[in-house]
């Protein structure tokens, strides 16, 4: 049976997502970052989490070779992070104050959580590579994520 992409995607819609911007630095240490939607966690022993990256994105081979990875889980006050980081090319990092963390990765201002990671796996998922990442060490601000649904971003309690 062959599915259309388009119903795909809605289909996919009806489930609620976090958002969060993935963070690397390529080898010469200049930072990449990419939002995201596909973020989940794989196991508590030992701390494991996934993400995937599309292999058509401008960051896909930095994303690919990286050894370490950041990834910053949005709140809503990070929402005008989301469409920066999802546009292709441009200095995405232009004004933001970065701290690096782990691996020289660097990690964002502000967000909900934060989870440094270093590359555990990398495998195949069609158009994405998915990339499996040992948690080294988090950071957690107790602030509510910022929520996709069906196109639209929400927090807790309703429409943003």
């Amino acid at each position: 049976m062959n599915i259309d992409p388009t119903d795909f995607r809605r289909a996919l819609g009806c489930f609620p997502t976090g958002i969060a911007v993935v963070t690397t630095a390529d080898t010469d240490g200049t930072p990449a970052g990419i939002t995201v939607s596909s973020f989940n966690s794989v196991s508590l022993e030992p701390p494991l989490i996934l993400w995937s990256i599309d292999r058509t994105a401008a960051c896909f081979a930095v994303f690919a070779e990286a050894g370490h990875f950041a990834v910053n889980v949005l709140s809503r006050a990070e929402l005008p992070l989301v469409s920066r980081f999802a546009q292709p090319g441009g200095n995405k990092f232009a004004g933001l104050t970065l701290r690096r963390g782990i691996g020289g990765v660097p990690i964002l201002p502000d967000f909900a959580a934060c989870f440094q990671c270093s590359t555990e796996h990398r495998y195949d998922g069609g158009d994405h590579l998915i990339l499996v990442g040992r948690v080294l060490a988090l950071d957690d601000h107790d602030k509510d994520p910022l929520i996709y649904h069906r196109g639209l971003y929400h927090e807790r309690g309703g429409e943003l």
